[in-house]
């Protein structure tokens, strides 16, 4: 049944490297499940932590297995950071939206995804980005994310002087997290299949030894899930929020954010992990691409109709890949993960710490930044808009924001060069949109 469903044999992959690579994944993303509460939940919204919680969990685990199923891609979703905190500090704090109105607008935003994709609108957009240009998006989110990984294991700290500097590596978590990284850097070196699993395992049970990393007794079922304690009082919010949205002068802008961050980071994403494991053909094209898009524009609508902000597709999907995932049996067994979460979160938020999954998140950047000697360098005006979409995803700390810079350098050096006309509508389309953007 699973060879049939998901092609194993065809995808050179077998059932026990799909487990593990969701398990890496999985492992590399819980920690939306702590920090996604914390961002969303609380004064500043109103919202119940422990309800934003169980719709991260759901949303999470129907998204992934979705993905998999429909898409057959290694690639799970969960609310996206970033988009939580635009969800949050601009939304809700600085204009003034309830978050039954946030969540409102979420939910339309995620319906005109589903339109695009199904009318095939967005897969047009995707499959129009110059080939290059993938491969900039590719190599720049491998440095993007490990950036973050370097950043969240406290490996390099805010310095006012120099903006950046290296962190304090007489700190045990430090410690721990740059042990981690030689050590899944030494085992991928030697060839180990699943070297960031591995890895990370291995992190994990030093950092127990240690007693720097928590495991609390053994997990049971919460007796405050069917109580006020664990609630779901997010869900359907949404709904009482749409005659307040469109009551607001700037609801087109707040639809349109969501509506833009979601699309190029879920663009990113996909590319990226499309380019690692072969899911772009010689024409740039990738295969099943309708469908995935599909799958991720219904977890957005899911999660704003449970109670979260957008749902998309993980970057961090990429330790899975890394570990041997090729198919959507992957992203399956991570969705199976974040169902069992719910009963199971005092463990996996104890060992799920940014010293443990740093190394795996890390190393996975440097298999992605391989894509960088496809790029035609020798080209300057490609030279160009890559060199800047790969520096600004990773100084303006956006996927996004750094695909736009790139494709307007793009349209500005093929026009110089004299050769716009190898520029498609659709992305001068884009070039625009990308203009309109940072001038709103």
């Amino acid at each position: 049944m699973l060879e049939k469903i998901f092609k194993l044999h065809s995808k050179h992959t077998t059932v026990r490297t799909e487990i593990v690579a969701g398990l890496t994944t999985f492992l590399a993303m819980a920690y939306i499940l702590g920090v996604n509460p914390n961002i969303l939940g609380g004064d500043l919204t109103g919202m119940n932590p422990a309800s934003v919680f169980l719709a991260t969990a759901i949303s999470s685990a129907i998204a992934s297995i979705l993905m998999g199923l429909l898409a057959n891609y290694p690639v799970a979703l969960a609310p996206g950071m970033g988009v939580n905190a635009l969800f949050t500090y601009t939304v809700c704090l600085q204009y003034g939206y309830t978050f039954e109105e946030a969540l409102a607008a979420v939910f339309v935003s995620g319906v005109i995804f589903i339109v695009i994709s199904v009318t095939g609108i967005r897969k047009l957009i995707i499959n129009s980005i110059p080939k290059n240009m993938k491969l900039a998006i590719g190599a720049g989110i491998g440095f993007f994310i490990a950036f973050i990984a370097l950043k969240n294991a406290a490996i390099i700290v805010a310095d006012e002087s120099t903006f950046v500097a290296l962190g304090n590596l007489k700190d045990p978590a430090v410690l721990l997290a740059v042990f981690g990284i030689l050590v899944t850097i030494a085992l991928m070196v030697k060839g180990v299949n699943a070297a960031p699993f591995y890895g990370l395992v291995i992190t994990a049970v030093v950092g127990i030894l240690l007693s720097m990393v928590g495991v609390p007794g053994m997990p049971q079922l919460p007796s405050s899930l069917l109580t006020t304690d664990f609630t779901m009082d997010t869900a359907g919010a949404f709904a009482r929020g749409f005659a307040g949205l469109f009551g607001h002068s700037n609801w087109f802008v707040v639809v349109f954010s969501f509506l833009f961050v979601d699309f190029f980071d879920t663009a990113g994403t996909l590319v990226a992990v499309g380019n690692n494991i072969g899911l772009v053909d010689e024409n740039g094209e990738m295969e099943n691409i309708e469908k995935a898009l599909l799958a991720d524009s219904v977890g957005t609508v899911v999660g704003a109709a449970l109670g979260t902000s957008t749902v998309t597709s993980f970057v961090e999907s990429g330790a899975g890949v890394a570990a041997g995932g090729r198919t959507g049996l992957t992203a399956v067994v991570t969705g199976i993960c974040f169902i069992l979460s719910i009963f199971l979160s005092p463990l996996i938020l104890s060992v799920a710490v940014n010293a443990v999954t740093a190394p795996a998140i890390f190393v996975v950047g440097i298999l992605m930044s391989k894509q960088l000697k496809e790029i035609d360098w020798n080209d300057t005006a490609i030279a160009a808009c890559a060199f800047i979409t790969i520096l600004f995803m990773v100084l303006a700390y956006s996927i996004s924001d750094g695909l736009a810079l790139g494709f307007i350098i793009f349209g500005l050096t093929m026009v110089c060069s004299g050769r716009a006309k190898e520029i498609s509508p659709i992305c001068w389309g884009l070039i625009v949109v990308f203009i309109l953007y940072f001038c709103k």
